[in-house]
């Protein structure tokens, strides 16, 4: 009797040899451009939930919620990357817009909505919450956050001090509802050529969060993995010692191996890392590129898996037949890598357009 979508992601994240074969998802969302351009060439009306396109390509059912920080008092920032505030006395000004009681209520009614919508069907939930590095880059702008590290450190840690603490509320309001099978931090704090800080700074300013939130999530039973954009290989000895279990999206542009990084960490969940750019010479050229993870997909200290590739890129719409590949000896997580194409992968622009303030 084949598993429920439910027992089959569990099987998956707990590396269980009985599983019939690994899901096959879309964790990131196609962008609104791909949606347009498929229902020009006659992808049917979906649902506002998104679960209709989920269907139309047979994907097994798997849905995120994104949990909110920032309330609707909140004054937009002038252009992308520009600063919310400059210093304590900001801070003050715009903390009543953050972590406000109204945005928990409106999680609460979203999952509920959703339970609803999906009555029967067996959907497996992810969440995502705004990283210690992401979250404060938010309010101080992408260029002034980096300054910030030295200019305002008592800051940096009164911010997330209070993000950490908004986030153990959300918490409740989560696993009151639902038990995810996974979550993202979400931070984006490396690019083309590694991490955005050092990791002194790393160690000063986000570790302590990590350590008191992530026990807390494994403790409900969820992975905690950590989406970062670029190349996330040095940071990964970071990333392990915070408890953090995984990472996305292993972008191959930025130099990221996966094949390299199965060798070096054996346990690392890894969703992401198809290279992206093969993917508009068609299905043979997805599949010899597909055929380059093989080392680390087929390992002989495990038994078969099915490994399956949709090959729908959401960054320019093309498509190709889905294809079930049978790999002796693939590991649950370890065949995620080699299964999806990335398709949001934005970078940080630094821009010098805008003052620093009195720094």
């Amino acid at each position: 009797m084949p598993f429920t979508n439910s027992q089959r992601f569990r099987l998956f994240f707990s590396r269980d040899p009985a599983i019939d074969r690994t899901p096959v998802v879309e964790w990131a969302s196609w962008w609104d451009q791909t949606l347009t351009r498929w229902r020009g060439e006659g992808l049917p009306a979906a649902d506002d939930w998104g679960d209709g396109v989920n269907d139309y390509w047979g994907q097994d059912l798997l849905h995120q919620f994104w949990c909110p920080t920032r309330g609707a008092g909140l004054p937009a920032p002038a252009t992308h990357g520009a600063p919310l505030m400059l210093d304590e006395k900001d801070y003050e000004r715009i903390r009543p817009a953050l972590f406000t009681d109204e945005l928990l209520e409106g999680l609460d009614r979203c999952i509920r909505e959703y339970l609803e919508h999906s009555a029967g069907r067996d959907p497996v939930f992810w969440f995502t919450l705004d990283g210690f590095f992401w979250f404060p880059r938010v309010l101080f702008g992408i260029e002034n956050h980096l300054y910030a590290f030295y200019d305002y450190p008592e800051l940096m840690h009164r911010v997330n001090r209070d993000l950490c603490d908004f986030h153990k509320r959300t918490l409740e309001v989560i696993y009151s509802l639902i038990t995810p099978q996974f979550m993202t931090l979400a931070e984006d704090m490396s690019y083309n050529l590694g991490p955005m800080c050092s990791r002194e700074q790393y160690d000063e300013f986000l570790l302590p969060y990590y350590k008191e939130l992530v026990p807390l999530i494994q403790a409900r039973g969820t992975k905690v993995l950590i989406d970062t954009d670029g190349n996330v290989e040095p940071l990964i000895p970071w990333f392990l010692d915070g408890g953090i279990e995984g990472i996305l999206p292993l972008e191959r542009m930025a130099g990221v191996d996966v094949n390299r990084i199965r060798e070096q960490y054996p346990s690392l969940l890894m969703i992401g890392g198809f290279d992206k750019t093969v993917m508009h010479r068609g299905e043979e050229a997805m599949r010899a590129r597909a055929a380059t993870y093989r080392r680390w997909i087929t390992r002989p200290r495990r038994t078969y898996r099915w490994i399956t590739i949709v090959s729908i890129c959401g960054c320019c719409g093309n498509t190709a037949k889905k294809s079930d590949d049978k790999a002796k000896g693939a590991d649950g997580q370890e065949t995620a890598a080699a299964a999806g194409c990335v398709q949001y992968t934005p970078q940080i622009r630094h821009s010098r357009r805008h003052p620093i303030g009195s720094h």
